[in-house]
């Protein structure tokens, strides 16, 4: 796996009034990240997951080894993070928390998208059949692609919008409304957040600051994760 260096900073967490309305609501909110970490410059890839798990249980196995994995539940990306765990004493792996994803998605921008106030199925692979408001229909390609198959954001991380939605470490909650640091999802919900929409998703579904959420326990045949490399 490679991994990013994600400086420590502070910003806007959440959805701009003036992006399409969520059925999620996720209120503009300051967040400040104290701590630098390593994130996954890709999703983790089918080839990655076969090696530590013995298996490959993904919905696209004809896409290739270095498609992302998908079909994997939060309770099996778990497994696999303790099993990777193992494998040496120098790092501890993890699922980003939700605030970590977003501020690493942004790579320092308030757009809606990196560095974007748009997206099209030229820039990340979504369901172009479902634009952004103002952009013509796009292509459908109807599978993952190998990671990477498209420009990275401002600081190297590839495929944060599309290809497949990513699991969060965090419960969804409602958002506070005054500044906090380091937050961490935990009020009792139940479901997970995960982010970043698909190929089988809109491409308002994969804005920065768009939630979306499954239970622990759901697999999807567009979901899959990256994760977060600690020092012990």
């Amino acid at each position: 796996m490679e991994f990013v260096w994600i400086p420590p900073g502070t910003f806007l967490m959440g959805s701009n009034p003036m992006e399409p309305a969520d059925p999620r609501p996720a209120p503009l909110h300051e967040v400040a990240i104290t701590e630098g970490f390593y994130l996954g410059r890709y999703e983790v890839t089918q080839e990655e997951w076969e090696r530590i798990m013995g298996e490959n249980p993904g919905s696209f196995g004809e896409c290739g080894p270095r498609c992302p994995i998908e079909t994997v539940s939060w309770d099996e990306v778990q497994e696999f993070l303790r099993r990777l765990n193992e494998l040496g004493p120098a790092s501890l792996f993890r699922l980003p928390t939700e605030a970590e994803w977003e501020y690493a998605c942004r790579a320092g921008t308030s757009t809606p998208f990196a560095g974007r106030s748009t997206l099209t199925a030229v820039h990340a692979n979504i369901d172009g059949r479902m634009p952004y408001p103002g952009e013509p229909p796009g292509a459908f390609r109807g599978t993952p692609t190998p990671v990477g198959s498209f420009a990275p954001n401002g600081w190297g991380l590839y495929d944060m919008h599309g290809n497949v939605w990513e699991w969060t470490a965090d419960e969804y909650c409602p958002y506070p409304s005054e500044p906090v640091s380091d937050p961490v999802g935990g009020c009792g919900s139940g479901v997970k957040n995960i982010r970043g929409g698909s190929w089988y998703f809109s491409a308002s579904s994969a804005r920065c600051g768009r939630r979306y959420t499954h239970a622990p326990s759901d697999r999807g045949f567009s979901i899959g994760f990256r994760v977060v490399r600690e020092a012990r």
